[in-house]
C-alpha cells in the first residue's frame, strides 16, 4: 500500500492562536470600516492575508541570523547575499531593499518616465502602483484563458504573445522594458511556462526591449514548469530557475514569499548601466548599497533561504497543502480560479455570490462574510484592488473579483484547511441571504485597498 503524503519538516516551535464569538468579529469587522488590513491582528484567528512575510522560517535560516554582520559598509552579510543571488539566478549586480515595493521604487526611479507604457501580465497592485504614480500606464497582456476561473489550463500566467506584439507595435518608443510576474499572483497565483518566457523574449529582442521579471514566486513557478511543462519533468529546480532568468534582464524580488524572510527583497540584473542607475536611487530611498534597508540578519537568512526553497520537496510539500484545500472546495463545490496556483486559493466571488452586483463589490464581501463566519482574514484581489482609471477616475470592473486565501509556507496544518474549507461552505449554501455589499467611504488615489473604508450598501 502507498503511504500518505507528509510534510517534508517537523514542527519545532509553536504560537498559541485563539477563536473568538461572531458577536465579538461583527463588531470589531465594524470598527475597521469593514477593511480586514485594519484588523489587529489577535482578533483574527486564521489569518490568509498574504504569504508575504509570514511563512516559518528554517532552523538553519535562524542559526544564519547569529551570523550576521551589521556594518554600515561592505558587511560580509552582503557577499553572501550576493553570492547567494549570482549562483541562484545568474545575476551579477545585486541592490538588496527591505522588500519587493522599495526595488520596484528604485529600479523604476530610474527606467519609468511620464508618458512611458509598460506591458505584462496582470500586474499586481504596487507594480500597477509605482508605474501610475509616474503617470505612466500599464498595459495587461495575459492570455485570454485567465478570465475564465473554472477554464483547466496549466499555465494561465502566460503572456498573450500577439496582445504584447501589438503593444509594442504601436508604442516601442514608449516602452522602457516589458514585466512579467511570476507567477501571475492578480490572475490567481497561476505560473507563466518557460516556453511562453522564451517567446516573450523573443518578440523584446525583436523591439529591442529588455525584460523584467517580478519574481516574488519564482521558485513556485519552477515547480510548475518542472510538474507541469513537457520535457522539464526530469530537470531540478535549480536548473529551471537558472534558464528562467537567463532570458530576462533584471528581477525585482519580495523575499518575503519564496525565500521565506520576515522583510527583504533586491533588485538583481545582468545590465550595468541599469545597476548604476539604480544605485543613485538606493542610496536616499533605502541605504547603502550594501545593506539598502535590510539588517545583516536579515541578508543571511535572505542567503539560506535562497538555497533552501529552491529544492523540490520544500516546494512541492508547500504547494501540496494548497492543492489539498483546493480538493476540499472541491468537494463542497466552491468555485475557485482552476487550477489551484501556487501559494493560494482564489474564489470566484461573483460565482460565490451572484447577488451582489460588482458596484457592491462582492470578493470585499466575500472577505467580510468569511471574517465573521470563522475568524478567517482573506484578502481581495479584485475591483477595489483594481484602484480607479488614472483617466477617467471610474472603477475599473473589467477583470476578475477574487477572494485570495494566501496559505503562510510551513505554518498552518492540514486541520486549519478543513476550517478554511468548512468555512467558505458555510458562506456558499446561505449565498441566496447575502444580497448587499459595501459602499466606498474613503479611499486613496492609489493601492486604496489597504486603507479603504467601506460600509453596508444602502
Amino acid at each position: 500500500m502507498e503511504l500518505p503524503f507528509a510534510e517534508s519538516w517537523r514542527i519545532k516551535m509553536v504560537e498559541p492562536i485563539r477563536t473568538s464569538t461572531r458577536q465579538e468579529r461583527e463588531e470589531w469587522i465594524r470598527q475597521a470600516h469593514y477593511n480586514l488590513f485594519q484588523l489587529p491582528a489577535e482578533q483574527v484567528y486564521i489569518d490568509l492575508l498574504t504569504d508575504s512575510g509570514t511563512g516559518a522560517m528554517s532552523d538553519r535560516q535562524w542559526s544564519a541570523m547569529m551570523m550576521g554582520d551589521e556594518s554600515y559598509a561592505g558587511a560580509r552579510s552582503f557577499f553572501r547575499l550576493r553570492d547567494a543571488i549570482h549562483r541562484i539566478t545568474g545575476f551579477e549586480y545585486v541592490i538588496p531593499t527591505h522588500q519587493g515595493r522599495a526595488a520596484e521604487n528604485v529600479l523604476f526611479s530610474a527606467l519609468v518616465k511620464a508618458g512611458d507604457i509598460v506591458p505584462g501580465n496582470s500586474h499586481f497592485d504596487t507594480t500597477k502602483g509605482h508605474i501610475e504614480s509616474r503617470k505612466a500606464f500599464a498595459v495587461d497582456c495575459t492570455i485570454d484563458e485567465a478570465k475564465d476561473t473554472q477554464l483547466e489550463h496549466p499555465f494561465k500566467g502566460n503572456v498573450d504573445i500577439a496582445k504584447l506584439d501589438n503593444v509594442l507595435a504601436e508604442n516601442a518608443d514608449k516602452v522602457p522594458f516589458v514585466i512579467v510576474t511570476i507567477t501571475n499572483n492578480t490572475a490567481g497565483g497561476q505560473p507563466v511556462s518557460l516556453q511562453n518566457l522564451r517567446d516573450v523574449r523573443a518578440i523584446c529582442d525583436k523591439y529591442g526591449k529588455p525584460l523584467v521579471l517580478d519574481s516574488a514566486r519564482f521558485a513556485e513557478n519552477a515547480y510548475f514548469i518542472k510538474t507541469r511543462e513537457e520535457g522539464q519533468e526530469g530537470r531540478s529546480i535549480k536548473e529551471i530557475v537558472l534558464d528562467t532568468f537567463a532570458l530576462a534582464d533584471a528581477m525585482t524580488m519580495s523575499a518575503k514569499k519564496d525565500a521565506i524572510v520576515n522583510m527583504g527583497g533586491f533588485i538583481a540584473t545582468r545590465r550595468a548601466e541599469w545597476y548604476e542607475a539604480a544605485k543613485v536611487y538606493c542610496i536616499p530611498f533605502e541605504g547603502y548599497l550594501t545593506y539598502g534597508g535590510m539588517n545583516g540578519r536579515d541578508m543571511e537568512a535572505l542567503a539560506v533561504g535562497l538555497d533552501e526553497n529552491t529544492e523540490f520537496d520544500s516546494l512541492h510539500t508547500r504547494i501540496h497543502q494548497v492543492q489539498f484545500l483546493a480538493s476540499l472546495l472541491d468537494e463542497y463545490g466552491v468555485p475557485y480560479q482552476r487550477p489551484a496556483g501556487g501559494h493560494a486559493i482564489f474564489v470566484d466571488a461573483s460565482k460565490v455570490l451572484p447577488n451582489i452586483p460588482k458596484e457592491e463589490f462582492p470578493a470585499q464581501t466575500l472577505t467580510v462574510e468569511l471574517y465573521k463566519e470563522a475568524g478567517i482574514r482573506s484578502c481581495e484581489i479584485g475591483y477595489i484592488l483594481a484602484d480607479r482609471d488614472p483617466v477617467t477616475r471610474e472603477n475599473r470592473f473589467g477583470g476578475l473579483d477574487l477572494c485570495r486565501l494566501a496559505i503562510p509556507r510551513r505554518t498552518y496544518t492540514d486541520n486549519h484547511m478543513r476550517v478554511i474549507a468548512a468555512a467558505l461552505r458555510n458562506v456558499f449554501e446561505r449565498r441566496d441571504e447575502i444580497t448587499r455589499g459595501y459602499r466606498i467611504t474613503e479611499e486613496a488615489e492609489l493601492m486604496r485597498h489597504f486603507t479603504v473604508k467601506l460600509a453596508p450598501a444602502e
